[in-house]
């Protein structure tokens, strides 16, 4: 990547910025001053600081995060805060966005990523990757219903659009206060999916969380809002699921 490019996207500011910084001498590759803003830099071999501060640029980043209620799966809107508010500055140069969606009011795993093509093949529902949620619902949940839900149910999407569900899984969890705990299984991600598949049953979706994006599972360990990188062995896992 050239100099210029490599310190603008690391935010160390415009093109115009960098070229000043570069002539107050306080840019080094390998410990030389770098003069020339056009020069191709690999941080794999090589080693770029600014004011003897260590530049650090990753092509790809993927973050998962346990996304809190009343927080939007988008990067920017204007009356409610998103998953990307969450972050702490030092990705914002990343350019990172939700791979897929997750209604405001649903908490769980969100991916978050500047890797359109993985975000894309998890979107995408000819890829079959099931995301996995678990409900809480009232209403009676027969086991006719629960057949009809396996089988696909025809629902509006956020168009108000008929839309034929791709059969889901369901399994059966306990019960908390007079509600039924179920997990379910879906493919697409349509417009407040999970809900609307209850309630084409006659059953009302109370509390939702997102557990799993096909083989990646949540780390039950983040607070809600909080996040960190997958781990190499966690980003295989979703390749593979992809």
């Amino acid at each position: 990547m050239r100099l210029d490019k490599l310190l603008a996207h690391t935010g160390y500011g415009t093109r115009s910025e960098v070229k000043r910084l570069l002539k107050s001498k306080v840019v080094k590759i390998d410990g030389q001053v770098a003069k020339d803003a056009k020069v191709k830099v690999d941080l794999s071999s090589q080693v770029v600081t600014v004011f003897d501060e260590v530049v650090d640029y990753r092509e790809f980043v993927y973050i998962m995060m346990n996304k809190p209620q009343n927080c939007l799966s988008a990067t920017r809107d204007r009356d409610y805060r998103t998953v990307i508010d969450l972050l702490d500055e030092s990705y914002l140069i990343y350019d990172v966005a939700p791979a897929g969606r997750l209604d405001r009011d649903t908490e769980g795993l969100v991916l978050l990523t500047n890797d359109g093509k993985l975000a894309h093949e998890i979107i995408s529902p000819k890829k079959e990757v099931y995301k996995h949620y678990r409900a809480r619902i009232s209403g009676e949940l027969t086991k006719e219903a629960v057949k009809r839900l396996e089988n696909g149910v025809e629902i509006l999407d956020g168009s108000n659009e008929s839309f034929m569900t791709k059969p889901a899984k369901l399994q059966l969890i306990g019960s908390m206060d007079d509600l039924t705990v179920v997990d379910i299984w879906i493919m697409e991600g349509k417009f407040h999916q999970v809900k609307r598949m209850f309630a084409s049953v006659g059953c009302k979706v109370e509390y939702l969380k997102r557990l799993a994006i096909g083989e990646l599972k949540l780390d039950e360990s983040l607070p809600l809002g909080g996040y960190r990188e997958l781990k190499d062995e966690e980003l295989e896992l979703l390749r593979r699921t992809v």
